[in-house]
Order: C-alpha cells, then sequence, then structure tokens
C-alpha cells in the first residue's frame, strides 16, 4: 500500500541540522569530540545495584479475560507509580515485528548519500537528523534519529515517504495501523482504571496524531563521556517503544534513581506522556527517560507516538474534573501546545511544569 495525503500539512517545528555521529563513528576516533561531551549527566554507575525493581510487566490478553480486574488495577498502579510498563499478548503479529527490525536495520545501513536524501531540511524536523537542536553551541546526543509523522494522513510529508525504500515503507504501513489499534486498546483500559467517561476517551484519540522515531546509537569509545538521548518525558500521550536487539541502554528515573529498562522479546515498551497525565488531572504520571550507549554494540529501537486528535483542545477530561477535584493544567489547542514543545530545548519535564495550572493564584 502506498502512502498517500492530502495536500494541507500541518509544520509542528524545526531543529538545527547537525553531523551523522553514525558517521563520525566510521572512522576511527578515540576521544569524543567536546559538543558530545556531558558533564552535566547522573553518571550510569547509579544503576550497578542489581536489586533495583523492574518495569511492571501486563498481559494485554489478561486484561481482556480478565472478570476479577486484577490486571487493570495492575494497569492502574503502572501507569500511577511508574509511567512506565512492557506488554505482552499485545496481538501484533512476530512475522511483522521481524520484518520491522529488518527493514530499520537496512535502513540505517544506507550509504550517507542516500541518507543526505532523507535529511532534515532547515524549516522542518523530520527526517535523519537530531530534535531539540535550538542553537550552535548547544550539546548534541550520541545518536542519530530518523522521524517522520505517520498519522492522520494529512500530516505526512509525502515527499519524504516517498523517498523511503519500498519495502520499508509499505512495512511502516502495516506497523502505523498496528500502533493505532495498539494504542486505542491501552487508552481504552486506561479510560476504565481511570473511571473516566470511555466516549470522552475515544472522541479524543480516534484520529489522533502518530509519529515515530527510529533511533541509531553508535558504540562509543567514552561511553561515560555522552549520552545517547537526554533525560526528558514525551509530549505525547503514548509511546510504545520496539527495540530491535538485546543492547540494554533505556533507563527510566523512578524514586530518584535511574533503572535500566531490559525489554523482553517482541513485546513493547509503554510510557506515559506529558498528555496523557495532563487528561488524566495528574493520576497517571509521565516519567523522566533517557538511553546511555555502549562501548562496543550499537543499538536500535523504534518509538512510535500516539497523541489525540490534531483540532482538540489539550486539558483534563471533564469527567475526571469538579469542585472537589479542580483542573491543575491549562487548557490548550492540541497544535499550539506541540509548536511549543518543538522549538524547546529537552529539559527533563520542565513543558509538563509549564502546563500546570497556579492553583494558588485561581484561588486567591
Amino acid at each position: 500500500m502506498e502512502f498517500e495525503a492530502e495536500a494541507t500539512t500541518v509544520n509542528f517545528g524545526r531543529s538545527i541540522i547537525v553531523p551523522s555521529v553514525q558517521e563520525l563513528t566510521n572512522e576511527t576516533i578515540i576521544n569524543v569530540p567536546p559538543r558530545y561531551v556531558r558533564t552535566d549527566q547522573d553518571p550510569p554507575s547509579v544503576t550497578a545495584d542489581t536489586w533495583l525493581p523492574s518495569v511492571p510487566l501486563i498481559d494485554l490478553q489478561k486484561l481482556v479475560d480478565d472478570v476479577r480486574a486484577d490486571e487493570l488495577e495492575r494497569l492502574h498502579s503502572s501507569c500511577r507509580e511508574w509511567g512506565f510498563f512492557q506488554v505482552i499478548n499485545h496481538g501484533v503479529s512476530s512475522s511483522l515485528l521481524e520484518k520491522l527490525k529488518f527493514e530499520i536495520e537496512n535502513f540505517f545501513k544506507l550509504p550517507y548519500e542516500e541518507k543526505k536524501k532523507l535529511w532534515q531540511v532547515a524549516d522542518n524536523h523530520e527526517g535523519f537528523g537530531q530534535l531539540f537542536v535550538v542553537s550552535e553551541e548547544q550539546k548534541l546526543d550520541w545518536s542519530d534519529m530518523f522521524y517522520i509523522a505517520t498519522l492522520p494522513l494529512h500530516l505526512r510529508k509525502t515527499d519524504l515517504f516517498h523517498k523511503l525504500p519500498p519495502s520499508l515503507r509499505e512495512t511502516l504501513e502495516s506497523y502505523s495501523a498496528e500502533m493505532k489499534k495498539l494504542a486505542m486498546t491501552i487508552l481504552g483500559h486506561m479510560a476504565k482504571a481511570l473511571r473516566m467517561d470511555g466516549e470522552e476517551m475515544r472522541d479524543l484519540f480516534s484520529d489522533g496524531v502518530q509519529s515515530m522515531r527510529m533511533n541509531y546509537y553508535p558504540p562509543c569509545p567514552q561511553p561515560d563521556k555522552v549520552i545517547g538521548f537526554s533525560p526528558h518525558s514525551d509530549a505525547d500521550a503514548l509511546t510504545i517503544l520496539l527495540q530491535l536487539d538485546d543492547t540494554q541502554g533505556l533507563q527510566i528515573r523512578n524514586q530518584g534513581r535511574w533503572v535500566p529498562v531490559k525489554p523482553l522479546p517482541n513485546a513493547f515498551v509503554i510510557n506515559i506522556g506529558d498528555i496523557m497525565e495532563i487528561v488524566s488531572n495528574g493520576i497517571y504520571r509521565s516519567i523522566e527517560h533517557r538511553a546511555l550507549v555502549n562501548s562496543s554494540k550499537e543499538r536500535l529501537s523504534i518509538a512510535t507516538f500516539y497523541s489525540s486528535r490534531i483540532d482538540s483542545e489539550l486539558g483534563p477530561a471533564p469527567s475526571l474534573i469538579g469542585p472537589s477535584n479542580p483542573a491543575i493544567f491549562r487548557r490548550m489547542p492540541l497544535e499550539e501546545y506541540f509548536k511549543e514543545f518543538f522549538a524547546r530545548r529537552l529539559n527533563g519535564k520542565a513543558y509538563l511544569d509549564f502546563m500546570r495550572v497556579d492553583l494558588n493564584k485561581v484561588n486567591n
């Protein structure tokens, strides 16, 4: 199936164009270039404790079958206390996942001359490069990424899609449909767990904004001096991450510590984004996470971001607020919210804090 799009698209932002880290590592280097040296990060040694807890595991089939609602309560507590969980028995075929892994591995192996045709342009952040680079002095992450908007159709940059290898384009089309279905299933269960109006959740997300980010983290000669992906929370409602190999690197902040996430084969790592913290009025929490790199192994992953409708107004769900439970986040059109987000440097949960209502001012 070919990607198609309507004539009108939305440009959420741009990022300063930077060199390819993968190309840098194709040459033998001993010392990391200064722009990648990050002395501002917590050291990776904080993960050495073997007693650290692991991310909760949710069986999606049990959410459907369990009449006692044990799995629903497990989902609810995972979203409240962790903001992260892994999903098994999710219904996405292993053959599609294997095909996607194969295609993305080959995608990052394309010659640099071919990749340059897919590189970011000055006025838009889609394509190969890095996101959230807002100044020439800014420190950079030790990674390359390819970012692309996938749904709804009118958000797609058709010229970028048509430059993709045909087999990757076809696989992404199937994967995009499966990720939308999975996101809506999980959101439906979250509505039940929150005791939120189910129709309210469906209306907000049924034709939601979906984008994907393919990540390549090359080996680094000094992994303790760099960061693969700066600590941040995601701006979306749900992020669905598929790791494409067995190299660990993802870490989440839990109770002040960085906890490593070890993805299970063909499972998805799901995390709550800022939009879901806003919609749930703070009941569910988006969590800071980061990616570390390895001295000898590369790491590849693909993250699918799912958000509410492009024409929706973002704010706490009306069914979850009232006189005894006031809104703690302000309302904003989703398009404006995204444009504001992509115009900033990544800085933990600073953007979510920007969305908070000062209840002291409201009550005075």
